[in-house]
């Protein structure tokens, strides 16, 4: 029976895998921290894939060299490479995407492709990031069964650049679609919500919702710890 290591950092990774893979019967392994990824390897010496759902450490190039890793990016690569892809991307104006399944090799986000699939850019981070998750789990069980070729990425890529958390302070002077978007793109557990600053107060906005003519939304106030 084969032996397949999942690895996803994300709350919501474990739970759907855990459904999904109730599905299939094969020697599964989910591992959410680097530390789990190598306790694992000293188990499973030889998986017969690697597959990161959405992970925030580099890979080791010993590891990658030896095990066949496949990673799953929302971009149509090579546009896109990079940090941030799903807030990148609703920042310019995209309203769908493509996930890339590809090889993972030492240059981030460069490896060849074995298959891409259509993902719609709508509702929350949280929605788009679950529905992503589901996708890229139907993606991994035909990469096992086919054991595609996978092709070498064009030479012409594009980049994004990671977001840090003084980037989610809502921008001045924008339209309400704006708003939402900035709102909803961060919408989604361990990302820095879409805030404003009121002196000592940081009003942190979730949940958002476009009407006509206004917005609903969720906000939590607190202290601005960094004040």
């Amino acid at each position: 029976m084969k032996n397949i290591i999942v690895a996803g950092s994300k709350p919501w990774n474990k739970e759907i895998f855990e459904t999904f893979t109730k599905k299939k019967k094969l020697n599964w392994f989910f591992v959410s921290t680097p530390a789990q990824l190598d306790s694992v390897l000293v188990k499973i010496s030889k998986p017969d894939f690697l597959f990161f759902l959405h992970w925030n450490w580099k890979v080791s190039s010993e590891i990658i060299k030896k095990h066949e890793c496949v990673c799953f990016h929302i971009t149509d690569l090579p546009f896109g490479r990079g940090g941030s892809p799903l807030q990148n991307l609703i920042l310019n104006g995209n309203k769908e995407t493509m996930i890339s399944a590809f090889k993972m090799v030492e240059e981030l986000d460069a490896g060849p492709i074995y298959i891409k699939k259509p993902l719609l850019l709508n509702g929350r981070a949280e929605d788009i990031y679950r529905t992503a998750n589901n996708l890229s789990l139907e993606i991994m069980i035909w990469i096992i069964e086919n054991k595609p070729s996978p092709v070498t990425q064009n030479n012409n890529p594009t980049y994004f650049n990671r977001r840090g958390i003084k980037e989610s302070l809502l921008p001045l002077n924008s339209s309400l679609s704006s708003i939402y978007d900035f709102i909803r793109m961060l919408d989604a557990p361990t990302y820095p919500k879409a805030y404003i600053n009121y002196g000592d107060l940081k009003f942190e906005f979730s949940h958002s919702n476009l009407k006509n003519d206004f917005i609903e939304a969720k906000v939590i106030i607190k202290k601005d710890k960094f004040k």
